[in-house]
């Protein structure tokens, strides 16, 4: 699009965007450019409130949003785009509301799905700049190898407890999030955000660094941080940067690419390996409400909590007889758990003690159990006095 064909601004929108106008690498022709884009935000969450919220302020024109998740209380920690009034509301209606309360002038194209291999290129292919707000690998390779394939620029963000990272991947210019991480982490080595927790201002400040990189794109000004990658430190205020190079043997962008099709990213991260059996299959489970009737009844039963310290205090099922070894010392504290005892493990959901249970399944325990959901499914079902978090 030439300045010529430039959507052009309202004397309102010459007012909203003065600041704007008068910086030399804005100025009303780059006002225009930002008017005319289209950028996608994967995600309405805690990365992706603060990138929207500052888009739409600086007067992007068209903001994509792909998000088929609900806002949850625990959410408002860190995701400001949502409020207290929008609990139970699907965050793209919340987020739309925001955002036009905000700008007026900003077109929201929400996309109420999942974002799979079927549909992300098309999804993606509609727009000039991709922000990745995704928490899981599984997408992140997803919209990284689809902005490849679509030759669109992805500003990446990440964030677990006090850290943060963030770098532009584009294969035309640079690297690809491949030649960074080209294969991913076992699964569960690497908590999430409900695992491990995370710091509110922290998303604020990588998505902050999303948005602004996003923008410079548009515009063509400054150093995008491609082949580059921002490493944020909060507890010390530090920030670093680390140099990245393309891979010549990306499978996805390098010299001779073998990826030319999505593929199934799950399955590529281990989560559904081709021939494995479900979760379910692998671990034994039982449910809070047959662990309260066990208990009821007098069933000598060993509940260990694998969670951390901090997260027992928030609440614990002691007076069911529960001890807490968390799941990092469990191999140093096997002499604590006798294999003749029937042995209930338990966590936040499910995921860590599903862990534990394997590690103790290859160290010969037969006779051990993994609490379905955790210790919230617990209070769901069993003990609402309990709190969630």
């Amino acid at each position: 699009m030439t300045d010529d064909t430039l959507p052009t601004l309202g004397a309102d929108e010459t007012l909203r965007y003065s600041r704007h106008l008068i910086l030399p690498e804005v100025g009303p022709a780059g006002q225009r450019r930002l008017k005319a884009a289209r950028v996608l935000l994967i995600g309405a969450g805690g990365l992706g409130s603060p990138a929207a919220l500052y888009l739409a302020a600086a007067g992007v024109g068209t903001l994509g949003i792909v998000d088929f998740d609900t806002v949850d209380e625990s959410n408002l920690q860190r995701q400001i785009i949502h409020g207290t009034a929008d609990v139970g509301r699907t965050k793209l209606d919340s987020a739309t509301d925001r955002i036009i309360g905000i700008n007026p002038h900003v077109r929201v194209e929400p996309h109420s799905v999942r974002l799979e291999s079927a549909n992300a290129r098309q999804i993606i292919r509609g727009y000039d700049v991709v922000i990745d707000g995704s928490d899981n690998f599984p997408t992140r390779y997803l919209v990284n190898d689809a902005c490849v394939l679509e030759g669109k620029p992805c500003v990446y963000g990440s964030i677990l407890r006090w850290d943060g990272q963030a770098s532009v991947f584009w294969a035309q210019r640079g690297p690809c999030y491949r030649c960074l991480f080209p294969e991913p982490p076992p699964p569960g080595s690497v908590p999430s955000c409900a695992e491990a927790g995370v710091f509110g201002v922290l998303p604020g400040i990588i998505g902050s660094v999303q948005a602004l990189e996003a923008l410079k794109l548009i515009l063509d000004t400054g150093e995008p941080l491609i082949g580059r990658l921002l490493l944020f430190d909060a507890l010390r205020m530090r920030f670093r940067e680390m140099r990245l190079r393309r891979d010549p043997a990306c499978p996805v962008c390098g010299d001779n690419p073998t990826v030319r099709e999505l593929i199934d990213y799950e399955r590529f991260c281990g989560i559904h390996p081709p021939g494995a059996p479900t979760d379910n299959e692998m671990i034994p489970e039982i449910t809070p409400t047959e662990l309260k009737q066990r208990l009821d009844r007098g069933d000598r039963l060993t509940i260990i909590d694998v969670r951390e310290p901090m997260e027992w205090d928030i609440g614990n099922l002691e007076p069911q007889g529960a001890r807490l070894i968390p799941l990092a010392q469990v191999p140093e504290r096997l002499d604590e758990i006798s294999p003749d005892e029937e042995i209930v493990l338990q966590c936040r959901s499910g995921a860590r003690s599903g862990q534990a249970l394997q590690y103790l399944q290859a160290q010969g325990y037969e006779r051990v159990l993994n609490l379905r959901g955790g210790i919230l499914a617990w209070s769901d079902e069993v003990d609402p006095t309990i709190p969630k978090y």
